[in-house]
Order: structure tokens, then sequence, then C-alpha cells
């Protein structure tokens, strides 16, 4: 069966507890729909407990069972709802992608005495100051689980890094310490380096930091039984770590570990293929440089359609390449806000899920939708309604029953792509074709094997049903800025 990622969680995603119970509830319908794997949000404690997205994580060893930065639950629940939820897509036959985050820390318990110099924050290797002292919260001492787990305890000499300093304005300080001189090296040189991005810097090369994170993943699968991680910003640190941590991951738990890294570098595909290079394929990347020309043909009338696989992982690493329409990067509000237009997201989400190449990923809205309210970079508030995504279930049901077999492709017109699947021994395949500008049909060969056969549209946006001729043609209709997929009565 054609494997579909489903990101199950939004930036802006209820709290009190909402999403293990939710996720437990609708593990039965994700696997009818066709979803194989559910990543999930970052399930350890972070800084503000009830609240906190998870991206700024505290403890990872508390995952909702220990009374620490104000409650024992998470923002999504508690330990025991969380792995309950594990077991009901397990039980689905869905796989877990969990959400790691070990580019830092943030909410240190004690405040420490180092000597650092500031660095400019868009060149973090030009030095603007002279050696100081500091105090900062880079003291990690558990009170609330204590040494259940693991007994290390988090100190300055695990940082390269950190952005507050008590008595000071915020900036970032470059640690002095016994692991090595300056920044780790990486692969993205944006800002100078790249390796500091926020909060307490962890530093990879110290090797009681990699140890106690070889011993974290092991535990972490211990507990949960995950079957992939998905990797928070792999471009703030070293492929080296990384290379290591999966390795020993994959050894330690015997299981051959599905991983995704998150290198958002949109439009800037040779930063992908660098950093697939520096690991050595030991991990797939979500395809930022396609998300990005969704983005920008959904915002550009008469976008030439042909090239929409243009300079994009998929295009060149299509084993390595995770598909995404949006994410909860790219959603409004957020920082790196670039989200496709809701009259396209049909036309994209049949580009990633009905061709052959790439793992293809859901967003959350996308299948739900979404309400919420934040401020915008204006100061002001808006309230943002997401829809649901136009026949979004029916292109994920299309991937699982038809979208298998020989693909060829008719990219000859700027405004109308067409392909087909032939199907296999086991599937009747399909023709798809969608449409940036008004109505069009296509002629495309399906094949002999359905000559005779009558086909209708599985989205349901035409009613009329085309019948395939002796040769295995027919002309394939799809109406003005949508997308039709044909199949077999």
């Amino acid at each position: 069966m054609n494997g579909t990622m489903i990101q199950f969680f939004h930036w802006y995603t209820d709290g009190d507890s909402f999403l293990w119970k939710h996720t437990k509830d609708q593990a039965t319908y994700l696997s009818d729909l066709g979803i194989t794997s559910a990543w999930l949000p970052p399930a350890y404690k972070s800084t503000n407990a009830g609240f906190s997205v998870g991206y700024d994580p505290y403890d990872l060893f508390d995952l909702g069972e220990f009374d620490q930065k104000g409650g024992v639950a998470t923002k999504y629940g508690t330990k025991e709802q969380y792995l309950e939820a594990v077991k009901a897509l397990k039980e689905n036959k869905i796989q877990v992608i969990a959400d790691v985050v070990l580019n830092h820390k943030a909410g240190g318990d004690e405040l420490e005495k180092f000597r650092v110099v500031k660095v400019d924050e868009n060149d973090r290797d030009k030095v603007i100051s002279d050696v100081m002292e500091i105090e900062s919260y880079t003291k990690f001492t558990f009170p609330g689980r204590g040494d259940k787990y693991s007994n290390f305890k988090w100190d300055f000499t695990c940082f390269s890094g950190v952005d507050y300093a008590e008595g000071l304005d915020q900036a970032i300080f470059q640690i002095f310490n016994d692991h090595g001189e300056g920044w780790d090296e990486i692969v993205d040189t944006e800002k100078g380096n790249y390796d500091y991005l926020m909060y307490n810097d962890i530093e990879h090369r110290s090797p009681f930091v990699r140890e106690e994170l070889n011993h974290w993943g092991k535990w972490f699968h211990d507990e949960t039984g995950f079957d992939g991680v998905r990797l928070d910003a792999v471009k703030h640190i070293s492929p080296g770590f990384y290379r290591e941590w999966l390795t020993l991951l994959r050894s330690n738990t015997g299981k051959d570990i599905f991983a995704v890294g998150e290198y958002w570098a949109p439009g800037l595909l040779p930063h992908l293929e660098a950093y697939i290079d520096s690991t050595e394929g030991c991990m797939s990347l979500f395809d930022s440089s396609l998300q990005h020309n969704f983005h920008t043909a959904s915002k550009t009338p008469d976008y030439d359609l042909r090239k929409i696989f243009s300079k994009t992982l998929v295009g060149s690493h299509p084993d390595k390449s995770v598909t995404v329409v949006d994410n909860h990067d790219t959603q409004p509000l957020q920082a790196l806000e670039a989200p496709v237009e809701t009259w396209f997201k049909p036309l994209a989400y049949a580009l990633i899920l009905l061709r052959k190449d790439g793992y293809p990923c859901v967003f959350y809205p996308d299948l739900y939708g979404a309400s919420y309210k934040d401020n915008g970079s204006d100061g002001n508030e808006y309230e943002i309604h997401l829809e649901k995504v136009d026949a979004i279930e029916e292109l994920i049901r299309a991937r699982r029953d038809f979208a298998y077999g020989e693909q060829r492709d008719y990219f000859e017109d700027a405004n109308c792509l067409g392909w087909i699947r032939e199907g296999d021994d086991e599937h009747s395949g399909c023709a798809v074709v969608l449409s940036n500008k008004e109505a069009y049909h296509k002629p495309m060969e399906i094949g002999k094997r359905y000559a005779g056969q009558t086909f209708y549209d599985y989205t349901g946006h035409l009613e009329d049903k085309i019948t395939i001729d002796e040769n295995g043609w027919a002309d394939f209709p799809c109406p003005a800025g949508n997308v039709s997929v044909w199949v077999a009565e």
C-alpha cells in the first residue's frame, strides 16, 4: 500500500490535554482513510508545561509524568494518555513518528556564572565584545523528576551559546568551554555560522552530552515504541552528530527507524542536497523547495505549472523527499509564514499524493480545518480560519487504492498538467488532470487493459463519465482551477 503521513497537529492545536485523547479517538478513521504514519508533536515537558507547543524543551525524560514547569501534563496530555494514543495508532497499523528536538534546551533551574563573548546576531562569527562573565539559567537539575530514568545534570559546559544573561539586554553569547573553540562546524553558512538558533544551544561535541542523548533515544523508544523520528532544526546541528545518533538508535533498537529532518531552506535546493550528502543519506528531508513552489504558484496568476517540480528535492532525490503542502511553520501568523492559497491546495495534494515520487505528508488543518487567534507581525490580533481542503479525503484514498504502476506525464501545457498511473496486478490505475486556469481536457493513454471501460471522476468534481477507446486512450477533463481523478467503475 502507498504510504501517507499526517502531521497530526498545528501550531495552535487546542491545549488542556486535547490532542492525545483526540489522536486515540481518530486512529481508526485515519487508518480507514489510508494514513499509514502519524507525526505527533514533541511529547516531553517544555518551559510552560500545559501551554508550550513543545519546541522549547526542558526535560526530555518527562512525557507528562512529573510536576515540573507548572504542571504534570504537557499541552497535549499526560504520559499515560500519550502512550494510549501511541497504542491506538499502532493497533490501527499506523506508524508513530516522534518529534525530536535536540538543538537546544530551555527553562533551566539555576543560574551559573561562566565566561562568554557577545557575537553579532547577523554574523555569529563576528565577536563584538571582550571576554566577560555572565549569569544564565544553564543548570538543569529537574527537581520534579530527580534521578529517575537518568541522573545526568546539565550545566554550562553542555552548551555552546545562550541568549540570556542576568541583568543584560538579550543578545547571543558564545560560551567558552572545554569541548571546542567557537561554534560547531555545520553545513549552513547563513548568519556566518547558524549553529546558534535559540535558548541554550546544545554542545554536541561534548562526549558526555552525546552519551546522554544516545541514552535518551533508546529510553524514549523503549517507553513508546515509536517507528520514526522527525528531527527539528537540523540545519543548526552538525551532520556528524545525527550520523552517530541515528546509527546508534537503529542499532540499539534493532529497528530501521525512519528519520526525516527539518532543514527549512525555501527555494535553496543545493542546501538540502548538501545536507543529505553530509549526513550520508541517513535521513530524508522535508521538501521545502516544493512547498515554496506551491506557495508561489498559488499566488501567481497564470503560473507555468510545468515548472512546479523545478529545483525541488523530489525532483533530484525522490527517495529522500518528504513532500508537504503546508506545516506548522508555514501556516498563517507564524515566523516562516508561507501558506498555500486554499484554491490551489487540491492541485498541490494531487501532485504529492498521486505521483510515484516522494513520501507525502498531509497537514492536520487541511484534513480537519482549524480556527485560531494570534498577533501578527504588526502587533494586531487576527482571527484565522483554515478550511478543510476540497476533496482531500478522496485524494488520500485515491493514493491508497489507485496510484500504482507505471507513470506517464502529459506536461505540455503551461496551465494544465496530466499524468496516468497504469495500475499493477493488484490495483486499478488512475488518470489525473489539473488546471490552474480554465476547464481543460487532456488526451492521455491509460493503457489497453482498460479498453471499453467506463471511468468516473473519483473527486466528484465532474458528473460525466468517459469510455476508454480500443487503444487505451481517452480525453480526460478537469474543472477550472481544480483537479479530477479518473478511475474505472
